[in-house]
């Protein structure tokens, strides 16, 4: 597949969706995909299933038309998933993905083994957004699609800041910018605002956070009563294992948070020297050489020196 147009020729069905938990890169490039097809290939049936994007992202076109949950047997001509890293990650719709006529996995994550019947899987690119860029027609990529494939971009880059950001990447983004829209705002407004109980939460996160493995390793956490406490879910949370990367001297960083009593979210972040995707792949998760994550069980503390043993191994070589 060079162009999305080789699956889209001919049908009448097309499903779409992204991963759990779905974040920046996988909402813009799931509504991206989604707003071009709409606007330039309207005969075309199309369904887009997300879970629960977060708010910050109502600023693009058509969200309220994002399926939620899924309603009886259905079965596509095609189903595209985007940013998912493999088939179990399928944050809605998986059943669709099983029953559809032809399947296609677009991503960028590099532990993607390649899971559809057709597979574009560019694991040295910034996102998954701009990978889809790359299977777009330029001249009918409208102001609104470029708003999306734009907020993907910016998330999974960090704002142009993480290793993955190439020269590609940045003349993606002013291509997409020719097309109108408002950067600065979006940027603003879907990466860097914050409420003001999340920042207390990030503040308290922050403070109580503990130097391991000789200062080369920091450690945030948040237990379940503490979340219940200021009345936050894992949405809130986004953001704070950026900021303790940022410690001077650390060459890793940890967030976790007990999602269920003795369960937790792992986020990892790396400064280069350790390969977290590694880290979070020994506890079955995923993810990215500098930015990657995992669920686990247990007590906090063992939880926290798991993770730390394995990182202890990268430091030493």
């Amino acid at each position: 597949m060079e162009k999305i147009s080789e699956i889209l020729e001919g049908i009448q069905t097309l499903g779409i969706a992204g991963h759990v938990r779905p974040d920046g890169d996988c909402v813009g490039s799931c509504m991206g995909l989604y707003l071009y097809v709409k606007e330039n290939y309207p005969q075309i049936q199309t369904d887009i299933y997300l879970d629960h994007p977060k708010e910050v992202f109502g600023y693009l076109d058509r969200m309220d038309e994002i399926k939620m949950e899924t309603a009886g047997e259905k079965h596509y001509d095609v189903f595209i998933t985007l940013d998912v890293s493999s088939k179990e990650r399928i944050g809605l719709a998986g059943e669709y993905f099983d029953t559809a006529k032809k399947t296609v996995c677009i991503d960028h994550h590099i532990s993607n083994l390649g899971f559809g019947q057709i597979n574009y899987i560019k694991g040295g690119i910034s996102s998954a957004s701009e990978v889809l860029y790359n299977l777009l027609d330029e001249e009918k990529i409208s102001r609104s699609v470029a708003m999306a494939i734009y907020t993907g971009i910016i998330h999974d880059t960090g704002v142009f800041q993480y290793s993955s950001t190439s020269p590609d990447t940045m003349r993606i983004a002013g291509e997409l910018m020719k097309k109108g829209f408002n950067f600065n705002k979006i940027i603003d407004e879907s990466f860097y605002q914050k409420t003001y109980i999340q920042n207390q939460v990030m503040g308290r996160v922050l403070a109580e956070s503990i130097l391991l493995q000789h200062g080369k390793l920091v450690v945030g956490y948040m237990k379940k009563k503490d979340m219940d406490f200021y009345r936050v879910d894992g949405k809130d949370l986004e953001g704070i294992v950026s900021q303790l990367r940022l410690t001077k001297g650390v060459e890793a960083a940890i967030f976790i948070y007990e999602s269920q009593p003795q369960t937790f979210k792992v986020s990892l972040r790396s400064n280069g020297e350790v390969d977290v995707s590694k880290v979070a792949a020994f506890f079955g998760g995923g993810g990215h050489v500098r930015a990657a994550g995992c669920d686990m069980s247990g007590s906090m503390y063992d939880v926290i020196n798991n993770l730390s043993d394995q990182i202890a191994i990268q430091l030493k070589d």
